[in-house]
């Protein structure tokens, strides 16, 4: 048994404090060709999860919560209870395949089994059939969803990926580096205090400060939409070669340009400061890269919504990204989870329950950008056309938008509120636009 590191079961507390939000995170695969038959696809997910030891395990709490939950082998474990089957109604479209995806992003997963499920979706037009799969938030991340995503299809079959949870070390040589560290203590404690204070302090203030009332923000209902946008890679990269900037700085352009666009649609002033993002950074090294968990910090800054020229709202998003990564924001969040490990799992609960209950006003959306699979997949034998990403709401969010690579196309799937968010095709669209109108920028 595994014990659940605090941002692990954090997202579980998180969940546990809002009847109306469900904490998986999903990846749809578009497919060639007819979908397998029941036993096919069956005989196939079961040698693709032998590869994968943590899909066999649940969690379990400890008496009284006392402690941290642990993952522990289910022992009634049965592949039949993580597949579902299912077909959109006609005309068997994008559209109904999206309003599927919406349902399913509603839906908790059973606690009681593996946190984890496939839908196999049948009879999309265009002889193509899609994968639905989801896992809890307490088991994965972006980059670990799809690195699981990745090990489920043929293409990662010749990988080496030994996805397991972290483990403490009890070697001789963890001793010595405790030992060292305990050393050097009264010399590095100061300093580390001081750096994370200096980077704290603006990341409380902006989560705590009052935020000024924005319809991207509230209360969220039971019910969810969902959009994709969709850029080409090569699009992106002329753009990123053009202005001196990386592709996520034009993905979060293109993004401003939708959040502008919507706020105008809505007869909202797109004033400065008037739109703060969550961005999560990735904090797991390259050998972690199969490692089923959490790890991830994050970057709170304004988008440039405020501009109407898109390439000063490219260069204001490159200048305002850099300074938050230079004041180490993610760094200091970091080394705050890592504090949480010391203390007692009551505390720490008590705090993700405090947190999941703050009115917070300050945060407008949240946007991810995850590196996708760098080959093509397959599912057994079947070629994977296309991979939407789908990430759930909570703290308020009524959108969140996951940007994904997969081939020559950059994917935004974009996750709304029902009730709040009836016009989220125009944040999809406002996406689209604003690279065109970098590009022609560009060009």
């Amino acid at each position: 048994m595994t014990e659940l590191h605090p941002l692990d079961w954090g997202f579980m507390e998180l969940e546990d404090t809002d009847r109306h939000i469900s904490l998986g995170i999903g990846a749809v695969a578009i497919v060639a060709g007819p979908a397998p038959t029941r036993a096919e696809f069956v005989a196939w997910l079961q040698k693709r999860i032998d590869h994968v030891e943590l899909l066999r395990r649940r969690v379990r709490r400890k008496p009284l919560n006392l402690s941290a939950p642990v993952w522990e082998r289910d022992p009634d474990f049965d592949l039949a209870h993580h597949i579902r089957w299912t077909a959109v109604p006609g005309p068997h479209d994008e559209s109904a395949l999206r309003e599927l995806v919406a349902t399913e992003l509603e839906q908790r997963l059973d606690r009681d089994h593996p946190l984890w499920q496939c839908v196999v979706v049948e009879q999309l037009t265009g002889d193509r059939w899609a994968l639905i799969v989801k896992a809890h938030h307490s088991m994965v991340d972006g980059m670990s969803g799809i690195a699981l995503f990745e090990q489920l299809c043929d293409a990662a079959a010749d990988r080496v990926a030994p996805a397991s949870t972290r483990t403490s070390s009890t070697s001789g040589a963890g001793l010595v580096e405790w030992v060292t560290r305990a050393i050097r203590l009264p010399v590095t404690a100061p300093r580390f205090a001081l750096s994370m204070m200096r980077a704290l302090v603006p990341v409380v203030s902006a989560a705590v400060a009052p935020g000024s009332p924005s319809s991207l923000n509230g209360p969220l209902g039971r019910q969810r939409r969902y959009a994709v946008a969709r850029v080409s890679m090569t699009d992106i990269r002329a753009v990123e070669t053009a202005f001196g900037t990386s592709v996520n700085d034009v993905a979060l352009a293109a993004v401003t340009a939708a959040y502008r666009r919507l706020l105008h649609d809505r007869g909202e002033d797109p004033t400065a400061g008037g739109v703060r993002i969550l961005v999560p950074v990735s904090m797991r090294a390259t050998d972690a890269e199969f490692a089923l968990d959490n790890r991830v910090s994050a970057i709170l800054p304004h988008l440039p919504v405020e501009f109407a020229d898109p390439v000063e709202r490219l260069s204001a998003v490159h200048e305002r990204v850099a300074r938050h990564r230079a004041r180490g924001e993610a760094e200091a969040e970091k080394s705050i989870l890592e504090v949480a490990e010391l203390l007692p799992f009551a505390v720490g609960a008590w705090a993700f329950r405090l947190a999941g209950h703050f009115p917070q006003r300050s945060v407008g959306a949240l946007a991810t950008n995850v590196p996708g699979p760098r080959r093509r997949l397959s599912l057994d034998g079947r070629a994977v056309a296309e991979i939407w990403p789908c990430i759930p709401l909570a703290m308020r969010l009524r959108t969140t938008i996951a940007i994904l690579s997969y081939g020559d196309n950059l994917v935004f799937g974009i996750t709304g509120d029902y009730d709040s968010t009836p016009d989220i095709d125009l944040i999809a669209a406002g996406i689209e636009d604003g690279i065109a109108e970098l590009l022609a920028r560009a060009r």
